[in-house]
C-alpha cells in the first residue's frame, strides 16, 4: 500500500472530505487530486501537515505500521510541533552549549525526583 493509498483509506475511515483535508493539511485540492489520480505520493515537506490533519503518526503514514500496538513501550522518537510549549523549549535547548544542556538536564532530573518523593 502506498502513502497516498493510506491517506485515502484514512479519509474514508474518518469521513473527511478532500476539501476539508486540503484545508487542514495546508495542501491544494488539486495536489490531492493528483495523488489520487496518478497514484503518486506527497512530497516530504507535506508529511507532518498530513499527519496532523488525519490524526496519524508519520510512522503509520510512511510504513503502515500502527504504533498503537506498541503503546506503553518506550518510543524512540517524538513528533512535536514547533509552536507548542515543548517545541519552543526544544528550540531553546538546542541553542545551549553542552555544559548548559547538562546543567538543565540535572535540574530537570531533580525536579522530577521531587514530584515522585
Amino acid at each position: 500500500m502506498t502513502i497516498s493509498d493510506r491517506i485515502f483509506e484514512r479519509l474514508d475511515q474518518i469521513a473527511m472530505t478532500q476539501k476539508e483535508f486540503a484545508r487542514r493539511a495546508g495542501v491544494k485540492q488539486s495536489t490531492i487530486s493528483e495523488w489520487k489520480k496518478n497514484k503518486t505520493n506527497p512530497s516530504s515537506d507535506k508529511i507532518l501537515g498530513i499527519c496532523r490533519a488525519l490524526d496519524v503518526s508519520p510512522e503509520w503514514l510512511l510504513s503502515g505500521v500502527d504504533p498503537a500496538a506498541s503503546r506503553g513501550k518506550n518510543q524512540e522518537y517524538y513528533v512535536i510541533h514547533v509552536q507548542t510549549d515543548t517545541g519552543m523549549m526544544i528550540e531553546k535547548v538546542n541553542r545551549l552549549g553542552k555544559g548548559q544542556r547538562d546543567r538543565l538536564l540535572g535540574y530537570l532530573e531533580a525536579l522530577s525526583s521531587e514530584d515522585r518523593g
